[in-house]
Formats: structure tokens, sequence, C-alpha cells
């Protein structure tokens, strides 16, 4: 059998504490690499227990040290670790550091927002967007996890511009004010 009909995954079950192999049958896998904090950080006093740089999850304002913010990779907050991640805090960031400069309270606050698309076929993608608990943060006014060209033309046509022209100059702050608009102030 070609490795596409099996379609069943084998985890040597180290990560999962069990010592033992495990094997799960699927429709569909996304398989994504582990995430482990770097040196840098883990080993400083900004970390947490587990290594991360140990932020409130909706301030991102260091749980100790209130002039230090963390955002993207290296902070505590329970979701992936993906540039929607990055997007969606950078806007609050930047408004909770220009709260904090003027000795104003925290008011901006951070829902947990993550993305993943997830391609399956040749034209088709599911944008799953979610937040904190797994609420459902879907950006566009219709069911994203129905696989459609459009989400498609976005992830490979609309997105990089947007990374590359507005995350990294930081004027991209994350869809919450897309999310808005597309469900007429209800979202």
């Amino acid at each position: 059998k070609q490795w596409y009909q099996r379609r069943v995954a084998i985890t040597a079950g180290e990560d999962m504490g069990t010592g033992k192999q495990s094997t799960q049958k699927f429709d569909m896998l996304h398989v994504g690499p582990p995430c482990a904090p770097s040196p840098v950080y883990a080993t400083s006093p900004l970390a947490d227990s587990a290594g991360w740089v140990d932020v409130n999850k909706h301030t991102l304002q260091h749980n100790t040290y209130k002039n230090v913010f963390g955002i993207g990779d290296c902070n505590s907050c329970p979701t992936g670790k993906t540039a929607a991640k990055v997007a969606a805090e950078s806007g609050v960031l930047y408004g909770n550091v220009r709260r904090l400069m003027k000795g104003k309270e925290l008011k901006q606050s951070y829902d947990g927002y993550t993305s993943c698309p997830l391609t399956v076929g040749n034209d088709k993608l599911i944008l799953a967007e979610f937040g904190y608990d797994g609420a459902i943060l879907e950006t566009l006014p219709f069911n994203q996890a129905k696989p459609r060209w459009l989400t498609y033309f976005l992830k490979k046509e609309v997105m990089p511009p947007l990374y590359w022209h507005g995350l990294i100059r930081g004027t991209w702050r994350g869809p919450g004010l897309v999310r808005k608009i597309a469900h007429l102030g209800t979202a």
C-alpha cells in the first residue's frame, strides 16, 4: 500500500510519557514541530517554571517585572506559536506599552487568537481560527471549517504581503478589526 492509503500515525510514546508505541487512524493529519523555550530566557528570572517568559495572558505584561512584556513564541500564553498569534498580540502590546508609559491602567486584552491554515487540496483550505479555551474566532462571516477556494486564495495571495509589509513593519495588528466589520460588530 502507498503511504497515503494507510493513514495511520505511529508515535514513539516518549512525548506522551508512556514509553510505549501507539497507533492512531486518521483522515487528515496536521503535524507541528515541538516547541521549546530558548535557553536565552528559559534560564533567566523572566521565565516561569516551564521556561517561557511569564506574562499575564491577557495584558502580555510580565507577572513580576511590570516594565517587561512578552510577545510571540517566547511568552507563556497557552496558545499556538504562530505568526497570527504575534499579529494579534502586537496590537495589545502596542496599546498596553503606550498606556504604561503614560502611567495609565492597561486596557488592551489578548483573547488568545491564533490561526492554523490547513491546506486540504490543490486549491482548498480550511482556515482554523480560535482563541483561549478553543473559542471559535472566525474572521470571515461564513463557516471556515468548510474547505474553500477563497481561504486558499487568502493564504496564498493576501497573507504573505500582510506578513512582509504589515506585521514585520509593525502596521498589521491582526484580524480583530476585520472580524468586527465582517460580522457587523457582533464578533
